[in-house]
């Protein structure tokens, strides 16, 4: 009698949990439903009399010239970051070398420095080298910040493949790349999934860098969404319809590959 009490207890604490997460999608999607007459704290909860697509057409409009911004910055530096954490961890797991664990000590520093310390000295270095204001100094920016998280997952991740694997490919006579090619990466899909759908969210949702190193016509969606408030009067169901696409991507990423996420996290991707 005392566990089936515990456990609806339990179930009644995750749905009270469920339900303060869905409120607030509960008001973008009303609010964004409803034309704008009809938007006010009043009547946030209600349910719009009729469906209103308007929002969505306009914050399209508005957007889509961002949102393929986006996508030009995430899919290349997602794709970039994760073959270079796979070589480093490659190397940092499966080719010992004196040093190595400074080395990537070092490396996982780079987790570590904030990001505001560095903006200064790094637009002057994307100025210099004539990156700034566009998608590929973002694309650089994001790869570089990228490099310490994916070589911590792939090192993880490398380090449960059995070294003798590499030894016998090696009586073989394969090389370095040999290996990484016919060996390592074939075994590496979990990994990949893992570190793309981490690398992916995070450089969609990103905000600090895409703000201050991109101006005008080459910011990514998450900057345009927040100028598509104006400055004088806000249309909360445009704002709500904005973000509602803003955050479909990385919704359907996650729907679409979550298993394939959970999957690498139980396989020792992320394990210390």
């Amino acid at each position: 009698m005392t566990r089936v009490i515990s456990r609806s207890m339990m179930y009644i604490i995750l749905i009270l949990f469920a339900i303060c997460f869905l409120i607030p999608l509960y008001v973008m999607v009303v609010t964004s439903l409803k034309p704008f007459d009809q938007v006010s704290l009043d009547t946030m909860w209600k349910l719009p009399s009729s469906l209103d697509f308007q929002s969505y057409s306009e914050a399209l409009s508005q957007l889509l010239p961002n949102l393929l911004n986006t996508f030009y910055l995430v899919i290349p530096a997602t794709i970039i970051s994760a073959m270079l954490g796979s070589l480093n961890g490659y190397v940092l797991s499966k080719w010992r070398f004196k040093g190595a664990d400074w080395i990537f000590t070092a490396i996982l520093f780079g987790m570590f420095i904030p990001y505001q310390s560095i903006l200064i000295p790094l637009i002057q270095f994307l100025k210099t080298i004539g990156l700034y204001n566009s998608i590929p100094g973002l694309i650089f920016v994001h790869v570089v910040y990228g490099i310490p998280i994916t070589t911590l997952m792939f090192r993880n991740f490398y380090a449960n493949i059995p070294h003798s694997l590499i030894e016998s490919a090696q009586i073989d006579g394969a090389g370095f790349f040999r290996i990484y090619r016919h060996l390592i990466f074939p075994l590496s899909v979990t990994g990949f999934v893992v570190v793309a759908i981490w690398q992916f969210t995070n450089i969609w949702n990103e905000f600090l860098f895409a703000v201050t190193i991109t101006t005008t016509d080459q910011q990514p969606i998450m900057v345009a969404l927040q100028n598509l408030a104006g400055s004088q009067v806000v249309q909360w169901n445009v704002q709500m319809a904005g973000a509602i696409l803003a955050a479909l991507p990385t919704l359907l990423v996650y729907i679409f590959l979550g298993r394939f996420f959970i999957r690498g996290l139980l396989a020792g991707s992320v394990k210390g």
